[in-house]
């Protein structure tokens, strides 16, 4: 599995998702370091349970990358299937579930990784800027456990819950469509229902994991005796 997962970032240019991830990360981090003092007025907010500052991290950070996710998700497995490449891969004396599994897996490593580095890469900016930027930082505690996992189970959650666009995008064997359901996704998950916010909300994330997996179900039953477009 690991063979065929370096296998995938190699064929599809893993070094251009590294450099997109990068740009978008300083754009970012310019972004929430502008914002920081404005942010830092605010010391909590009732409805996220934590600072504005991480708030405002994990907002921004998880609109990110559950849309980026869900554009390779569309260029290594959708557009396979849009290019017919994919036929030339179910040739192979390679289980199709398997070689299915170890896309969705290079896309998921991928942006996991990315995602915990891009939020420690802005937390760690900000720590070093703070003095010109007159805010305390208090709230980023790189000594606390609670900090690194609400880094980590976060980062693991959006991700996830952007597979829920995969199947979408197979079933109208459309890129276009996986990524503008990405993006559905996105403003649904990070938003407000009225007065009623859907961030940090574990019941429904937990109801969003198993939809996910339900997609990433959906996207390889049966692939084994399903004909190709």
């Amino acid at each position: 599995m690991l063979k065929l997962i370096r296998l995938e970032w190699k064929k599809n240019n893993i070094g251009k998702y590294i450099r997109n991830t990068l740009i978008m990360t300083v754009i970012l981090s310019l972004l929430l370091v502008g914002m920081a003092g404005e942010l830092e007025a605010v010391e909590t907010v009732q409805s996220y349970g934590t600072s504005m500052t991480n708030a405002a991290i994990d907002l921004f950070m998880n609109m990110a990358y559950i849309i980026f996710t869900g554009v390779m998700l569309s260029s290594f497995i959708v557009g396979a299937y849009e290019k017919r490449t994919m036929h030339l891969m179910f040739s192979y004396p390679i289980n199709r579930k398997k070689i299915l599994l170890s896309k969705m897996a290079a896309v998921w490593i991928f942006n996991f990784v990315a995602m915990v580095i891009s939020k420690l890469f802005v937390y760690m900016l900000l720590i070093l800027l703070k003095p010109f930027l007159g805010i305390s930082a208090a709230g980023i505690a790189f000594g606390a456990l609670s900090f690194w996992l609400d880094i980590i189970l976060g980062s693991a959650v959006m991700v996830s819950i952007s597979y829920i666009a995969l199947p979408v995008g197979l079933l109208m064997k459309s890129s276009k469509a996986a990524i503008v359901t990405a993006v559905i996704i996105t403003f649904l998950t990070q938003g407000n229902i009225g007065t009623a916010t859907l961030v940090n909300n574990i019941p429904f994330y937990a109801f969003l994991i198993i939809l996910a997996a339900w997609a990433v179900f959906l996207s390889i039953h049966r692939v084994e005796v399903r004909d190709l477009p």
